[in-house]
């Protein structure tokens, strides 16, 4: 249970994974609320903790998220993390220097003095900044320091301030959880006061008080977070107020249709129909390669056949069912300081106006990915269908990218310069830059992802690193083509996307990985335009990722289908971690 004052504030300086912190305190037993990094003081005087979020502001931004200075004397301990950190040391003295390139994805940490804090020995963690310490203030000892980063955790334990410019907060810092459990109990001596389950009859409780007295209409798409989300509306309102459509925009995978009816049939779902709108998606997409710009139509087109659909419903109060998790919230900049990521096709205009006037119920926008599958196993939902992939709204719009300006790949001394741009997010702000290809087999034991993190540390204007798997001629020869979103392109994105799930499933690879999305980029030569690159990840809620390799065998027998595919030139494989890249290219 929630006590009426919480232990634990989290103070929001904008960050991509403010939200997170808050969820891995309670997953340790604790409530922790998240509260706007400008509270003042005197409101947060009688919690026992206080942890300070990254963020993707400098310090010497004028406006920057601030905290109240008092809250480092007001009687609750403080964890700074990464801008948090930098806050911490700016309010007490200290100096944090300007970052020209920052330090992004995985780094050794060496502990010299754990104290009460950090987890003994060497360990992995994860990092995601720009700017960094320089000096520390008076009463702070240094705690721990990556090969990059000279102070990566300080602590001052008379006052029971501390810092790290790391994330203990998302899986890929190896100790994290043990440090967020020193830090709450050892530090700040709190007590266990929430348990985290029942969740499912709170949901419905809160879908009832939302729905009131009208029904719901879903677009599901057959992954797991629309069908837990209609499944949790079912239960709480039942069948004859739920209707679910699932919209065949032309912009799926092979099979896919034929999949989700079949799912939803087996669910007894009564009220589910399938619309086919592929011509005017495609359409509205015609010549259109800015990846926000084809977020954003396809988001509005889905409420354009929402509203045709529900005109034809006469005498009905009807509201719109989404099953929105986290992570598209706060990349779409559902935070009040977060920067925009990507826009999620669900957080559109004219989504955004059903929000402000009441006509949307979103069960599942507080929880991550792994926790919407807990839900739907508690649901007893197929197993097949929990264990999916994840698959993005848009569908194979964000996997087939566009260019308007044409060009030749550029041979540097780092590796070729490919001129296609795509999103990443560095520093918890939004990247659009170009990427680099580089020799090698991203085998287990390569090295080949240790180069792609230290290239993208070092170099500025890059937010990815591919390998080269297979190509028709030298990488140089190469060029980018002028391309748009065409029935062709998308076609040829299917038969590739259709052959490394097949031979992923075949070879148990896909029980491996989270995730693996399958990229088309305009780059090739003579005829054959098109170039795949393989995007293998894993990740647990997918705020941070990291990328998976592969058995050489495995790779030759994917590669060798593909360059077979017809208007393929080239196959690369996606070295790059999140952070810098983001999963999806778009």
């Amino acid at each position: 249970m929630e006590s009426s004052s919480p232990q634990v504030s989290v103070l929001d300086a904008g960050g991509q994974y403010c939200h997170l912190i808050a969820r891995k305190v309670r997953e340790l037993g604790v409530y922790a609320e998240v509260r706007a990094s400008e509270t003042p003081a005197a409101e947060l005087a009688d919690r026992k903790a206080l942890i300070i979020s990254g963020g993707p502001a400098s310090v010497y931004e004028e406006a920057s998220p601030k905290v109240d200075p008092a809250v480092f004397s007001c009687g609750p301990a403080v964890l700074g993390i990464c801008y948090g950190f930098q806050l911490m040391v700016f309010n007490l003295g200290g100096e944090v220097e300007r970052g020209e390139r920052g330090e992004y994805g995985m780094a050794t940490l060496a502990v010299m003095d754990p104290g009460e804090l950090l987890v003994s020995g060497e360990q992995q963690v994860w990092m995601s900044h720009r700017d960094t310490v320089s000096a520390i203030p008076a009463g702070f000892r240094l705690m721990a320091r990556t090969d990059t980063c000279a102070f990566a955790a300080v602590g001052d334990a008379a006052r029971r301030l501390y810092g790290v410019q790391f994330h203990p907060e998302v899986v890929h810092t190896r100790h994290g959880a043990g440090i967020l459990k020193n830090f709450l109990f050892e530090v700040a001596g709190c007590t266990k006061d929430w348990d985290p389950k029942n969740r499912v009859p709170l949901i419905e409780q809160q879908i009832r008080e939302t729905v009131g007295n009208r029904k719901v209409f879903f677009f599901v798409s057959g992954g797991v977070d629309s069908t837990v989300a209609y499944t949790l509306c079912l239960r709480s309102l039942g069948p004859d107020r739920v209707r679910g459509v699932y919209v065949d925009s032309g912009l799926m995978r092979e099979g896919e249709t034929d999949f989700v009816r079949d799912v939803f049939q087996s669910m007894g779902a009564s009220g589910f129909s399938v619309e086919s709108q592929e011509p005017i998606f495609l359409a509205a997409l015609q010549g259109v390669c800015d990846p926000e710009q084809k977020r954003h139509i396809i988001g509005e087109k889905f409420v354009e056949v929402q509203e045709r659909i529900l005109a034809g419903l006469h005498g009905e109060d009807w509201i719109l069912g989404q099953g929105t998790i986290y992570p598209d919230t706060i990349e779409s900049g559902g935070s009040a300081k977060a920067d925009v990521i990507k826009t999620h096709h669900n957080r559109v205009a004219g989504i955004q106006r059903l929000i402000a006037g009441g006509r949307i119920v979103e069960p599942l926008t507080s929880f991550y990915k792994d926790e919407v599958r807990e839900i739907g196993a508690e649901l007893g939902l197929p197993a097949e269908l929990l264990g999916r992939h994840p698959f993005p709204g848009p569908g194979l719009a964000i996997r087939c990218i566009c260019s308007t300006a044409e060009g030749y790949v550029e041979n540097t001394p780092d590796g070729w310069l490919i001129p296609i741009h795509t999103v990443g997010v560095q520093g918890d702000s939004r990247t659009y830059n170009p990427m680099i290809a580089i020799e090698g087999r991203p085998i287990p034991g390569s090295g080949l992802h240790h180069q792609a993190t230290v290239l993208i540390n070092r170099l500025t204007g890059i937010n990815r690193v591919v390998a080269s798997i297979a190509s028709i001629c030298p990488l140089e020869t190469l060029r980018v083509f002028a391309a748009s979103l065409t029935p062709d392109r998308l076609a040829r994105l299917r038969r590739a996307d259709a052959i490394v799930r097949r031979m992923a499933e075949e070879s148990g690879f896909d029980r491996e990985v989270w995730q693996f999305p399958v990229v088309l980029i305009p780059v090739g030569q003579g005829k054959r335009r098109d170039a795949v690159v393989l995007r293998p990840i894993h990740s647990v809620d997918g705020m941070t990722a990291q990328s998976v390799p592969m058995t050489e065998a495995l790779l030759s027998r994917i590669s060798g289908e593909l360059m077979k595919v017809h208007g393929v030139s080239a196959v690369f494989y996606d070295l790059t971690n999140k952070p810098p890249a983001t999963i999806e290219w778009e």
